[in-house]
């Protein structure tokens, strides 16, 4: 299995855990909301954010690969980037979803990992369509992380 299978995946993978993170969060909120308090704080719109940063990340990695196969270097810096985002937001949505209190210093350290990831991104914006989408999920991740963050 090459690298692009494997990330395509781990896209279908994601996927599926934004949807079921989705429907557990509105379950949570109309049938649960009486257990709120004893597990933790909501980390909910984190853990989405989170999701759709790496749900979008895929997508411009997967772009930035397709580029750099075909000789375009201007996007490495891109990719590698966009590669750490995906870790660091696929810890932060576990830690999130799980309202753990580690989850706020996870976001701080995800907050610079996305401002930086937006940045590398908007400089490849108007040429390519996935790095504009990686760019604005970035910083809509980096709102997120600012909430919550210690």
């Amino acid at each position: 299995m090459d690298r692009r299978e494997m990330l395509k995946g781990s896209a279908a993978i994601s996927l599926a855990a934004f949807t079921t993170l989705a429907s557990a969060a509105d379950m949570d909120m109309h049938e649960h909301h009486h257990h709120e308090h004893a597990m933790g704080a909501d980390y909910s719109a984190l853990a989405l954010a989170a999701a759709h940063c790496v749900t979008s990340g895929e997508a411009c990695i997967d772009h930035c690969l397709d580029l750099l196969s075909q000789g375009d270097k201007e996007m490495a810096a891109c990719a590698k980037s966009v590669e750490q985002v995906i870790a660091a937001c696929t810890m932060l949505r576990q830690l999130a979803t799980w309202k753990s209190a580690y989850a706020p210093r996870m976001a701080t350290v995800v907050m610079d990992m996305c401002k930086a990831c937006e940045e590398e991104c908007r400089k490849h914006e108007k040429k390519h369509k996935e790095c504009k989408d990686c760019a604005e999920s970035c910083a809509a991740c980096f709102k997120e992380c600012k909430a919550v963050a210690i």
